[in-house]
């Protein structure tokens, strides 16, 4: 689990170089969202390379109980995946639903200026 941990920091390292960036609360969900989108595709592949692992272990196990055990791995790698695609199916279906694009975010409310006296 540490190597997953520090193989995404390592990935995700050089957009958090560009942290100086975030001015106000709209740039900092462009780079959480930027950072989501580099991540997501990557959480995704381990999900499957995960079940397929699994279902390899299941057809070359010997017993019953090494079958067990990659069955329910394999369970568990198939409601992960389930997950996964179906949150980001209902965020796209909510975002298509109120107008949201990628292209635009919405007008955050800030703090007055003295160019808005």
């Amino acid at each position: 689990m540490k190597k997953i941990i520090s193989i995404v920091s390592l990935y995700a390292l050089p957009v958090l170089v560009l942290a100086d960036s975030v001015t106000d609360a709209n740039s900092l969900f462009t780079l959480a969202n930027n950072i989501l989108k580099s991540v997501l595709p990557i959480i995704i592949a381990i999900a499957v390379i995960y079940f397929v692992y699994n279902a390899f272990s299941y057809m070359i196990a010997a017993d019953e109980e090494k079958k067990g055990v990659a069955k329910e791995k394999m369970i568990y790698g198939i409601i992960a995946l389930f997950v996964m695609v179906s949150v980001w199916g209902i965020v796209n279906v909510l975002s298509n639903t109120f107008g949201f694009t990628t292209t635009s975010a919405p007008t955050l409310p800030g703090l007055p200026t003295s160019q808005s006296f």
